[in-house]
């Protein structure tokens, strides 16, 4: 019995480093101005607004994604802006599911921002404007350099999620080979078809890339201890 995994898990694998990067660079774009928003605003939505990002983290997957499932259909919201924009339905496709993933994996990079940005005060934002910083100067010289361990802590838990993914990639995106069938839906496939000896070689992988993350993250940590 061969050690390796198979080409079919190699591509599988490919596939699904290719989502957890592209939606992790499509959440830096939409989850900056979020975690910007919920760090700095006194407004009353505020809880409300933390509230929905914040949803991913406790509502089932299954239920998440039907009701992404229903939105990008030919009848939801999304499904007719794309028609209006003459694109393909997104459901069953690598685009469907990156949509799918953003909203799954938001508080991921979201709250982490936050926090950065929450962590940072009035006071060097309030300096910058004295030297006649504009908004946009202060932010991008002084918040976004100051919040990068929030940067790269919310990077590296959504790629690390957006790569353990199953139930909402399964329900949006099916099990189609090299455009939907990410790395969990192929283990399943593996178990389901009783293949336990691949099932375990590509869960091992999995299980060691995820360690291998989190011990990154915790080790890159500064101890408060020694500050």
């Amino acid at each position: 019995m061969s050690l390796l995994l198979t080409a079919e898990d190699w591509q599988t694998i490919g596939l699904t480093v290719k989502l957890a990067t592209t939606v992790t660079f499509c959440l830096f774009v939409i989850g900056t101005p979020i975690a910007w928003w919920l760090g700095r605003t006194r407004s009353r939505f505020k809880g409300p607004v933390g509230a929905v990002v914040a949803l991913p983290l406790v509502l089932p997957p299954s239920v998440l994604g039907f009701y992404l499932l229903l939105a990008m259909g030919p009848y939801g919201f999304i499904g007719h802006f794309t028609n209006w924009l003459g694109a393909h339905s997104l459901p069953f496709t690598f685009w469907g599911l990156v949509v799918a993933s953003v909203f799954y994996s938001l508080p991921f990079m979201v709250q982490p921002l936050q926090n950065a940005f929450e962590a940072i005060g009035d006071k060097p934002l309030e300096a910058a404007a004295t030297l006649r910083a504009s908004s946009w100067d202060a932010f991008f010289t002084v918040a976004l350099p100051m919040a990068l361990p929030g940067f790269l802590t919310g990077g590296i838990l959504t790629f690390a999620h957006t790569v353990g993914e199953f139930g909402v990639v399964l329900m949006i995106g099916g099990n189609l080979p090299g455009e939907t069938r990410v790395a969990s839906v192929q283990i399943y496939d593996h178990v389901e078809a009783m293949e336990y000896a691949s099932a375990h070689r590509l869960s091992a992988v999995m299980l060691v890339f995820s360690f291998v993350v989190l011990l990154g993250l915790y080790a890159w940590r500064p101890n408060p201890k020694k500050a």
